[in-house]
């Protein structure tokens, strides 16, 4: 037991003046003559007795009912924690993920979590509450209750490690403190661990909520699987998170329009097809039904008209290779001889080759300067004969490796950079038995800046890349190289090219960077706007001559095809779909975890806060025990003879 006023508790030493009144009191008899005092000495005796009980009897009641109040203005108190005046500090985590849409036994697991929140936390108790993408910083339910109650699902979802530095943040830095971090979530496997320190000053509460039904369905991807000219085939991918199902249906819009119905039976994975016309705009939605998570039932996807990218060739040598890969289909491939070159053709292309000069004028290296400046991409394969000093001129103005000297030794190209974003998904697997391509002959390089592409078995880069610009350091020709033969030419090349112009795809994922080149010219103080309905957002962009490019990431986090606009001038759709990760339902298993406490419901571990940190305060039972003593000696001074 403890005192929140133990300096009160000397005044327990004025209990012995009521001792030393009753042991000397200061009253003298008076003696009385009589005659026959026999009888009444034994009455005497035994009035003294019962006098002699009776003081005692009420010496004690009185020490107690003065010990009880002075008790009771010391406000003694029970706790497990070493001060009374110690500051609580709460911080809570409520995972919003669109995982926590499953099924508990009383609805979503977010309604039910928001639901203990409210009915256990006290309204004026101060906590700090955060989710995946809102924070409340010490605040009361009372402040807060309307916002919980129409929290929404977010498209993005924090790894426990980022849960557990923002909860330690919005921690004061008080270690005088008791501080108590609460995570409320399914915890789902997902691509992070489930690791916590052991810091001794945080306490850390795990509240884990699972669903009755771990079953799930997911309409995953779609792509085209085959075209022609009248029919485009489009393939739609189907993951099944839990037991079989015999028959599914899937259903395809278009804006909004059945267009057509198909069903299949899963296992794992399985595959729809529908057939659309080709050529034609698509605002296309695929819909199944499923009973648990609502968000991966429906995905948005958009065909438009093939825009396709202008790519121009200044040669001195062959380029028949470049025809042959930036086709008629996709690009609009030109090329000039340097000498023929118009310099005006430069300003509408998306992406620009020096085939193999070997001189570079000034004129050009600053027209190509400004086009890049202008979101324009420059391929540059030099020569075996080369003015060094033109070419390094060109290189510094894109910090690319400058050109020493030629080096007349014969090199294999043996590394491939498969991280790089123009080879990413081009390999399903890394590969390192091929039949490595050669070089005769390459330039020594001044340096290693920039990122490496392909590299010669010295890890020297073969092709280097910065910024909007791509270096070979060896000339492409028959007689040095025999890389045109090599399966990497054709990707590489190819997703150059692709790059240099970022049309839309079938659709985007919510919660990352998307980069989108809408061709067009705007007028002074116009801008691009995304909208769906009666939903309008202005995107990060960035206006060049005849581009501009949007850069979306958490500002879209609504799924829907979304309609680029110049004011009133619709140019194109976009289309924007939630990521699939936490499509399936499997769950860390917590009996494991250590340096933290775990329980299965949010009032539970609230109320197992509360019982931590309580202060159980004993001053009003030593109000209640002196009035008891009070009554008691007034029962004895009346009844007692």
């Amino acid at each position: 037991m403890q005192f929140k006023h133990p300096e009160l508790l000397y005044a327990l030493l004025l209990l012995i003046i009521p001792i030393i009144i009753h042991l000397f009191q200061l009253r003298k008899f008076q003696k009385e003559a009589f005659t026959n005092v026999q009888f009444l000495k034994d009455i005497t005796l035994q009035t003294r007795k019962s006098s002699q009980l009776k003081k005692w009897l009420t010496l004690l009641t009185r020490l107690l009912l003065l010990a009880c109040i002075i008790l009771a203005f010391a406000q003694p108190y029970t706790s497990n924690k070493d001060s009374f005046n110690t500051k609580i500090e709460t911080v809570i985590y409520l995972d919003n993920s669109y995982s926590m849409q499953a099924k508990g036994a009383n609805g979503t697991l977010l309604n039910s979590a928001v639901k203990d929140l409210i009915e256990t936390l006290d309204e004026n108790e101060t906590f700090t509450l955060f989710t995946n993408d809102i924070s409340f910083k010490n605040t009361s339910l009372k402040a807060i209750k309307n916002e919980l109650i129409q929290l929404s699902f977010s498209p993005n979802q924090m790894s426990y490690e980022a849960v557990m530095l923002q909860g330690k943040k919005e921690f004061s830095k008080d270690n005088s403190t008791f501080k108590s971090l609460v995570l409320i979530s399914d915890f789902q496997q997902n691509n992070s661990s489930l690791n916590f320190d052991n810091a001794n000053q945080i306490r850390k509460n795990l509240v884990q909520l699972k669903p009755t039904n771990t079953n799930n369905v997911a309409v995953d991807s779609v792509y085209i699987s085959n075209m022609n000219v009248d029919i485009l085939e489009l393939t739609v991918v189907l993951k099944n998170h839990g037991t079989p199902i015999e028959t599914l249906s899937i259903s395809l819009f278009n804006n909004d329009d059945l267009v057509a119905k198909n069903a299949i039976s899963i296992e794992n994975k399985a595959n729809a097809v529908f057939n659309i016309p080709s050529n034609q705009q698509f605002k296309g939605k695929i819909s199944i039904e499923d009973s648990n998570l609502q968000y991966d039932n429906t995905l948005f996807f958009n065909l438009s008209e093939n825009e396709k990218i202008n790519v121009l060739s200044i040669n001195e040598a062959d380029d028949t290779f470049l025809k042959k890969i930036y086709t008629r289909d996709e690009f609009t491939y030109s090329s000039y001889n340097f000498k023929d070159l118009n310099y005006n053709s430069i300003e509408s292309q998306d992406l620009i080759i020096i085939n193999e000069l070997k001189e570079l004028p000034f004129s050009l290296i600053n027209a190509l300067k400004s086009f890049t400046d202008n979101g324009g991409y420059v391929l540059i394969i030099p020569s075996n004969e080369i003015a060094l000093n033109s070419y390094n001129q060109l290189f510094n103005n894109y910090s690319l490796p400058n050109y020493r000297t030629l080096n007349p030794n014969e090199k294999r190209i043996t590394d491939i950079n498969f991280s790089h974003p123009i080879l990413t998904n081009v390999f399903d697997k890394k590969v390192s038995n091929f039949q490595y391509p050669k070089v005769n002959s390459f330039y020594n390089l001044a340096s290693l800046a920039g990122a490496s592409v392909l590299s010669f078995e010295d890890k020297v880069p073969f092709l280097a890349q910065s910024g909007q610009a791509y270096s070979f350091t060896a000339a492409l020709n028959d007689s040095n190289s025999n890389f045109k033969n090599s399966p990497l030419i054709v990707p590489v090349l190819y997703n150059i090219g692709k790059q240099s112009l970022k049309l839309p795809q079938f659709f985007y994922t919510i919660g990352v960077e998307n980069k989108v080149d809408i061709k067009t010219t705007l007028g002074q103080d116009e801008i691009l706007t995304l909208k769906s309905g009666t939903n309008s957002i202005i995107p990060l962009q960035q206006t060049y001559t005849d581009k501009v490019t949007l850069v979306t990431n958490d500002d879209i986090n609504t799924a829907g095809t979304f309609e680029v606009a110049n004011k009133d001038v619709i140019l194109k759709q976009i289309s924007f779909n939630y990521g699939r990760d936490e499509s399936n339902l499997s769950y860390f298993n917590l009996d494991a975890i250590d340096n933290a406490s775990v329980n299965n419901s949010v009032s539970e571990a609230l109320l197992d806060l509360k019982s931590t940190t309580n202060v159980n305060e004993l001053w009003k039972w030593f109000v209640i025990f002196a009035l008891a003593f009070l009554s008691i000696e007034m029962l004895i001074l009346k009844f007692l003879k």
